[in-house]
């Protein structure tokens, strides 16, 4: 017998109306994916990053989190985290942080599922198949929400846009490292094995 193959987009787009019961219990169901819902409940499924983009995701999760562990000033979470914004969109950034005053005020239960909170500090990394429009959306959605900094890296383009609240995007072309500014006093984000 022949095995079937699909040729899905790189993102599939659903309207699926979930709880949010079942929207969690989906994710975990299907841990090979990765799922985000925007905020009028469209389900995006995307697939496993490659192996390069991988690489560099945790590599800069791995940053956030040693100085996050050294000051103690709050919680670093990965890209398989998810968060249900104030807007009701499901979204995991790519590496995130989340102040502990904020992150402590949750309920366990809270905690344990999609956080009903939206980072103070996102991070996406965009790969080869991304689109830079969604993306940006997505980072403009996070500060329209409550985040404080956000760093969309575009390595296609070698590029950083660092989003603040009230500001206009900033771009910087190729930049070496990156500051935390008073978001995440005293970390440097060190682009050279991340751009």
């Amino acid at each position: 017998m022949e095995a079937l193959q699909i040729a899905l987009p790189s993102t599939l787009k659903l309207n699926i109306d979930l709880t949010d019961e079942q929207y969690f219990q989906l994710c975990q169901n299907n841990r090979d994916y990765r799922f985000e819902s925007t905020a009028e409940g469209e389900l995006l499924i995307m697939p496993p990053t490659g192996s390069d983009t991988g690489n560099r995701n945790i590599e800069l999760a791995y940053q956030l989190q040693a100085w996050s562990r050294q000051n103690n000033l709050g919680k670093a979470f990965d890209s398989s985290t998810g968060f249900t914004l104030p807007n009701g969109a499901k979204r995991s950034p790519d590496a995130s942080w989340v102040k502990i005053e904020r992150w402590n005020a949750l309920t366990p239960e809270q905690q344990e599922s999609f956080a009903p909170i939206c980072p103070d500090f996102v991070v996406e990394l965009r790969s080869r198949t991304d689109s830079l429009k969604e993306l940006q959306d997505k980072m403009q959605e996070y500060i329209d929400n409550g985040a404080k900094l956000g760093l969309l890296i575009d390595r296609k383009n070698k590029r950083v846009e660092i989003y603040r609240p009230l500001k206009e995007v900033e771009i910087l072309e190729n930049p070496a490292s990156l500051s935390g500014e008073d978001v995440l006093p005293g970390f440097v984000l060190d682009l050279t094995l991340i751009l």
